[in-house]
């Protein structure tokens, strides 16, 4: 971070923080959080909870302030572009005031994220505002280190797909890859089961819940998943047998 004398408007940092473990998150976001004037997050509109926040904490100053601002978890495509563009406004208010600023978010800042959200609505209303996307580790990156599970091999292929509305996505594609990762599986997870099954990927899925946190779960069998509770941080690895199968 290179801090810039006798500017009009301060520089947004999005920074992927990682999926939980504390030490999973980069050198130069670290640098970044110690030099910014403000600290962004999503929050739930039900509480002021951020674990993205909680994650990074011991690398922000306690001079630094934190703001959460609220994301409804809503299948309303109208009130969640609406939050979009209110809290990118609240963001650039003090943008222009000059202040640096940190979006942390878990994960990579870029994927299925957020700040990606924040980020276009931001350069829709003020192009001239500098931005900086950091890199983060994702979920599933780690949990397939978790599970000393390569991702891909040679010349196969990965897929990375939300599981929030079930499998139908998997149904829908012709020819499928060798390795498909479904984030967010945790509502509809019956639904992916069966999708899995019909593709005959079940064979080599596994899962994992709460990757890097005190909570986490590997799950070899992802049938468990039926009478388990749904948990939002869940996310299954799946992969065609070696003989094409």
């Amino acid at each position: 971070m290179d801090k810039k004398t006798n500017k009009t408007t301060g520089t947004l940092y999005g920074i992927g923080v990682g999926p939980g473990d504390p030490e999973l998150i980069t050198l130069k976001s670290v640098n970044i959080l110690k030099q910014v004037d403000i600290v962004f997050a999503a929050s739930s509109t039900k509480n002021k909870h951020s674990l993205a926040v909680n994650i990074v904490k011991p690398h922000i100053p306690e001079t630094t302030q934190v703001k959460l601002i609220p994301f409804p978890m809503t299948k309303d495509t109208d009130e969640a572009r609406k939050a979009w563009l209110e809290n990118a406004k609240i963001i650039i208010n003090d943008l222009e005031q000059g202040k640096d600023a940190a979006f942390v978010t878990l994960g990579d800042s870029l994927t299925y994220s957020t700040f990606g959200y924040i980020l276009k609505n931001i350069q829709l209303l003020a192009p001239e505002i500098h931005i900086e996307s950091i890199p983060g580790i994702t979920s599933y990156q780690a949990a397939a280190s978790r599970m000393n599970l390569p991702l891909v091999e040679g010349e196969e292929s990965l897929m990375i797909m939300s599981g929030v509305n079930g499998g139908s996505r998997l149904r829908n594609i012709n020819q499928q890859p060798e390795n498909i990762v479904f984030l967010k599986a945790y509502k509809n997870v019956d639904d992916i089961i069966d999708a899995l099954k019909e593709s005959d990927l079940i064979q080599n899925s596994v899962g994992i819940t709460s990757c890097g946190l005190e909570n986490e779960k590997i799950v070899t069998d992802i049938n468990q998943f039926i009478n388990m509770p749904p948990d939002y941080w869940t996310l299954i690895i799946a992969k065609k047998n070696k003989d094409g199968s």
